[in-house]
């Protein structure tokens, strides 16, 4: 494999003791820091799963699915990199264990290797590999997070590759931060340091030696407790970083900084020492942490519930609204399969619940479990005036609602019946060839063209717009006409295939709903114009 000649220093983040640590904030705080002392940064994932990319993976058990601008489908933690670092990455950020070991099955069958035995080291080694120098192609430092932790049998290749790469890139273009876990014992009330030695260990039986030790807690631990992990894990002392749990994720950056890893960080790779330019992501984190004196409380009409990620940047975008605006928002998940039948006791008791709310969002989703009861939240927003933001998922049963409320009782989705005769949303029929489901969707960013003099117009404030897309239902064209007599209308289209992209309710203090996923390319530094839009909307109806 030919490195990369250009000056390309490199970061390698894995995790030990336990899933879930903060591997992804830790990669994206100190990317941040980075960036902010004017360095060109990129971030990549690899996920150790057999999958090709992660758009199949169940979201409850997973979290969201986050879509680049090029239409990858990829681990949530691309959301934390894009937040922290206000980029837009690409696939080449988003490497999963499938998708490599389909190439290289397919270059086997190609004849690339001319005869020789493919085996994990060096063809699977040196093809992960290939991903690090494709992705860092035009940056001075590439960040790769490790997913899964130490020990676990399916990240080998991955912990492999990167020991590989250190010796071909060689000491001073090269370092492993290894993220470990600090229990604390209530019984002793004291924090142990025995897991994160172990894990050390475990890693340095790889052949890695980690250069920096970030040791996450869910309590503040003490300097002792640097000393010990200093003298059994062999990191120096002022490579360690203690991160205690932080009321916003967005504090990490800071928290980092005042430990000194990123002048480490610079002293390791051998770059210039800097002060970097951490204003605006203080005052972001200021007004994370403020307790203003009003709250807003919305109704998230959602159906997979059994994991707080799921919604990821749906709600990290209603938040960072919330500071811009300098109001707290409270959002309560609603399961909305609880109301999935059409009688009217269910439909009363969703009334009675959403009546509380200031405002109503009903994200994306997939499956027939939970559509009737987003059809009844949107219906719902439409007749008694709430505040209503619709999320790809969102505009389609926003439109079925507007349908039904206006006497079109039959009206439905191809997904609930695919042989109604009231489709109002259908599937388009190059997504009907498709035999597969993974990466079959519209998916990735497609131009949008909104409407003059309409909401959409005045929270955009303009004209021509690009958005991600994640989905295969489409309204159904032949149905327009009788928008405005339902109670809404088209303010932006895809001019390319004639597809409708916003909808908005005709007569309302705030109804919009989108094809396209907003919460992609919100920040917490500038949120995304239709959630600013949508939480000003709730102010002032609250008013």
């Amino acid at each position: 494999m030919a490195i990369n000649t250009k000056p390309v220093k490199y970061i390698f983040v894995t995790g030990g003791v336990l899933s879930g640590l903060g591997k992804g904030i830790t990669a994206s705080s100190i990317a941040n820091l980075l960036k902010a002392r004017g360095f060109k940064v990129n971030l990549q994932k690899c996920d150790p799963y057999l999958n090709v990319d992660a758009g199949t993976l169940n979201p409850r058990e997973h979290g969201e699915c986050f879509v680049t601008k090029d239409g990858a489908e990829t681990d949530l933690d691309l959301g934390h990199y894009e937040r922290f670092i206000d980029a837009e990455l690409t696939n080449t950020s988003s490497v999963m264990a499938g998708r490599v070991l389909l190439k290289v099955i397919q270059d086997e069958r190609a004849g690339k290797y001319q005869g020789e035995d493919v085996q994990i080291i060096p063809h699977l080694t040196a093809a992960i590999q290939n991903y690090f120098v494709l992705a860092s192609e035009g940056f001075e430092i590439q960040i790769v997070e490790i997913g899964g932790t130490v020990g676990d049998y399916e990240s080998l290749s991955f912990i492999e590759a990167i020991r590989e790469f250190g010796i071909k890139v060689g000491k001073g273009n090269c370092l492993y931060i290894h993220v470990v876990y600090l229990p604390y014992l209530s019984a002793s009330e004291e924090i142990k340091t025995k897991p994160a030695q172990n894990s050390v260990r475990e890693l340095r039986g790889l052949g890695i030696v980690p250069d920096i030790l970030v040791a996450r807690s869910e309590k503040k631990a003490n300097h002792n407790i640097k000393q010990k992990l200093s003298l059994f894990s062999g990191v120096e002392l002022d490579s360690i970083a203690l991160l205690p749990n932080a009321p916003t994720i967005y504090e990490v950056p800071l928290t980092l900084e005042d430990s000194g890893i990123a002048r480490v960080v610079l002293d390791k790779l051998q770059l210039k020492q800097s002060t970097p330019d951490l204003v605006e992501w203080k005052d972001v984190v200021k007004k994370a942490k403020t307790k203003f004196t009003k709250t807003l409380s919305i109704a998230m009409v959602a159906k997979y519930l059994d994991n707080c990620d799921t919604y990821l940047s749906v709600l990290e975008a209603l938040k960072s609204a919330a500071w811009h605006n300098e109001v707290d928002v409270n959002i309560n998940l609603i399961d909305a399969s609880d109301y999935d039948g059409r009688d009217d006791k269910i439909v009363k008791n969703l009334h009675k619940n959403l009546m509380n709310y200031d405002g109503i969002v009903v994200p994306g989703g997939f499956g027939i479990r939970g559509l009737e009861g987003k059809i009844k939240a949107a219906q719902f927003a439409l007749s008694q005036k709430i505040p209503y933001l619709g999320l790809c998922l969102g505009l389609q049963m926003a439109v079925i609602a507007a349908a039904r409320n206006a006497g079109l009782s039959s009206a439905t989705t191809f997904e609930l019946d695919d042989q109604a005769k009231d489709q109002i949303i259908i599937t388009m029929q190059d997504q009907k060839d498709k035999a597969m489901t993974g990466g079959t969707m519209r998916l990735g960013n497609y131009d949008c063209k909104i409407t003059d003099n309409t909401l959409a117009h005045r929270v955009y404030g303009k004209i021509n717009i690009v958005e991600r897309h994640r989905h295969r239902g489409e309204c159904n064209n032949k149905y327009l006409k009788q928008y405005k007599d339902w109670g809404i209308k088209v303010s932006g289209i895809n001019e390319e295939r004639n597809l409708v992209e916003l909808i908005e309710a005709i007569d309302h203090p705030f109804f919009l709903a989108s094809q396209f996923h907003p919460e992609f390319k919100s920040r917490p530094n500038r949120p995304h114009p239709m959630f600013d839009s949508y939480v000003k909307a709730l102010i002032n109806n609250k008013i």
